[in-house]
């Protein structure tokens, strides 16, 4: 049985403050969501959504991009059941079931930028930004953020993470390069410029497979 990680009160932390390491690997990392203190369920960051964790002993903001996210109870012997209520009758009636679930996310790595001087470990739009695998991947109980919008255009402004995407194990690649790249679109405040850019460089990457460069199209407005 996986007991729940130890909460600070929302006052103790920034609102991206959202997850914890709690089990890593060069390529991706698998991190367990902070639950709220009212009774609800941990927000689960979306698919295709950025975040970003710390490889402590150098100093590196790793970022990374959500491609999994599942809610489990805790007691992995035991499944959950329907109960046929609603959230607020929930919160009436069986309070206890908000604290026996978990949220987690699995995040394939991207890049990683350099140490900063900021004390949360955001970005200067000046600073560098390397999209390749870092030295080493965030450390066990790292905390994890939610990518700020000037972050991920400074990241964005290379677009060697698609190939970084396209060959992530175990996720609907596709789908997932093509999330990554409407969330870049829209913090951009619809570049066309950018997605043109962004198109061309997934048509070099896929020049051999036009079915996968086309499903990828289909699913960015444009």
């Amino acid at each position: 049985m996986r007991l729940p990680l130890p909460q600070f009160s929302l006052g103790d932390r920034p609102d991206h403050h959202i997850a914890e390491v709690i089990e890593t690997a060069t390529t991706e990392f698998l991190a367990q969501c902070l639950e709220p203190e009212d009774l609800s369920f941990p927000v689960m960051p979306p698919f295709g959504s950025w975040v970003r964790s710390v490889d402590e002993e150098s100093g590196n903001q790793v970022l990374a991009v959500v491609y999994y996210a599942t809610t489990s109870p805790i007691d992995s012997v035991h499944r959950a059941r329907a109960l046929g209520l609603s959230l607020s009758e929930l919160r009436e009636q069986q309070p206890q079931i908000f604290a026996m679930l978990k949220t987690e996310f699995r995040a394939a790595i991207v890049g990683f930028m350099p140490p900063t001087q900021g004390s949360n470990g955001s970005k200067h739009p000046s600073d560098p930004a390397y999209q390749y695998l870092p030295p080493r991947p965030p450390q066990i109980h790292q905390a994890v953020y939610q990518c700020q919008p000037e972050e991920i255009i400074h990241f964005s402004e290379q677009l060697d993470f698609l190939r970084t995407l396209l060959q992530v194990n175990g996720a609907p690649v596709e789908a997932l390069t093509a999330a990554a790249i409407r969330e870049v679109y829209q913090l951009r405040k619809a570049d066309r410029g950018w997605l043109v850019q962004a198109g061309r460089t997934l048509s070099i990457l896929l020049k051999d497979d036009y079915d996968r460069l086309r499903y990828i199209l289909s699913q960015i407005h444009w």
